[in-house]
């Protein structure tokens, strides 16, 4: 059939050999998607390796005398790389110092047997710290997440996503509130009302003595004995109370 298709050329036997061989494209496809971040479709994969086999079908030579299934796995290779290499937003030379300075670094940490510094790594480059600090910064630079990616799988037919997990720092915890408000009524039961002032405006509001007595019209002095007859008590009240907790 090979030697058929080197004469002709035929259309029918191509797409033949196409079919034939198209498992070694998604074998590979599949074996490099492994390796790569989740974001990366696996048929993208695919249909980069596709093109690679048309071109190893038509660049084939049988008077090479190499099997087709290792001339074709390395142009499939390949050509997912190109087409990786096309995906990636980063340019290469970016890629290339970065890799640069890692090898630095990963030489000298096995010579030392230690973190390297930064003035090792320089000596290591022959660079000077200007020239360095560019290509750490070069090395570092900022990821693309897809937020609709899938994060993991549930039992129902909507998957989640990142965007559905994503923390917002501004939010309040409603248990932590909770846990909150009932810790200072636990501290302040049973407290004076000049007793629970000075409790909550020094933990909680964290003011000094000075602004607490100010406030209260006391001196800094006398709100000094008052915290420390507080703590004492407090402190009997939660040893006679551990068991609870």
């Amino acid at each position: 059939m090979w030697v058929e298709y080197q004469k002709t050329g035929s259309d029918e036997i191509r797409n033949f050999l196409i079919e034939n061989y198209l498992e070694i494209v998604r074998y590979t496809a599949e074996r490099m998607h492994m390796r790569l971040p989740g974001e990366v479709d696996v048929e993208d994969l695919m249909s980069a390796g596709l093109f690679g086999l048309m071109d190893a079908i038509d660049a084939f030579d049988l008077e090479r005398g190499v099997k087709f299934e290792t001339y074709c796995a390395q142009r499939i290779r390949g050509a997912i790389f190109d087409e990786l290499r096309a995906m990636d937003w980063v340019p290469r030379l970016v890629r290339s110092r970065t890799a640069k300075v890692d090898r630095a670094r990963k030489n000298l940490e096995m010579q030392l047997g230690r973190r390297a510094t930064d003035a090792e790594i320089c000596e290591k480059l022959n660079v000077d710290l200007g020239e360095f600090q560019k290509l750490s910064k070069d090395s570092r630079p900022v990821g693309v997440v897809s937020l609709d990616r899938k994060w993991f799988e549930t039992d129902s037919s909507k998957d989640i996503r990142e965007i559905d997990v994503i923390r917002d720092s501004k939010q309040e915890n409603p248990l932590s509130e909770l846990q909150r408000s009932d810790l200072k009524l636990l501290l302040t039961k049973g407290l004076s009302r000049a007793e629970r002032l000075i409790v909550i405006l020094y933990y909680y509001e964290e003011m000094t003595m000075k602004e607490i007595g100010m406030t209260l019209d006391l001196s800094e002095s006398r709100v000094s004995q008052m915290h420390s007859s507080i703590l004492a008590r407090l402190k009997a009240q939660m040893q006679h109370r551990e068991k609870e907790f």
